[in-house]
């Protein structure tokens, strides 16, 4: 079953990227008791995620926080290595908030994982955004395409806020 607005997020833990170095971090401790907006990319460095998706949000991050978002997420099946040099390459490390969900365990519960393994990349998760207010989804973006990032781009969601 997938996601849907209304509904609150599962409990998962994931592994977070930052100054810090590399944690643990529970969906409660991510969403609870705050507006935060999170969006999934299929992969860390690939095109559209890397020269489109991402871009959007960095370039949008103080309008979205002026919207009064606690933080901006953004989720990948990759692990914690890999999402750690991806924030430090964009430019993002520091803003966003750089989550892995390495094993999809998330992503799954979600419901929105895609089998890309035609494409060498196995399981992923389908490219989207949603606004979360204390656990709760009130906003859901799922592109049709994992090439496009126009439904769940940094502009339409910002109109959203």
């Amino acid at each position: 079953m997938t996601i849907s607005i209304g509904d609150k997020l599962p409990e998962v833990t994931l592994k977070e990227t930052g100054s810090d170095g590399m944690k643990e971090v529970t969906t409660s401790e991510l969403f609870g008791g705050k507006k935060v907006v999170l969006f999934a990319v299929p992969g860390a460095y690939t095109p559209t995620c890397t020269q489109n998706h991402l871009p959007g949000y960095l370039n949008n991050y103080d309008a979205i926080k002026a919207k009064g978002v606690d933080d901006v997420a953004v989720v990948a099946v990759n692990d914690a290595f890999v999402m750690d040099a991806w924030a430090k390459s964009t430019g993002g490390a520091g803003k966003l908030r750089f989550l892995a969900d390495w094993d999809a365990a998330f992503t799954k519960a979600l419901g929105m994982e895609m089998d890309l393994s035609a494409g060498t990349l196995g399981t992923r998760s389908k490219r989207y955004s949603m606004i979360v207010e204390d656990g709760k989804v009130t906003q859901l973006n799922v592109e049709d395409s994992p090439g496009e990032a126009v439904t769940s781009g940094a502009e339409a969601l910002l109109e959203q806020l």
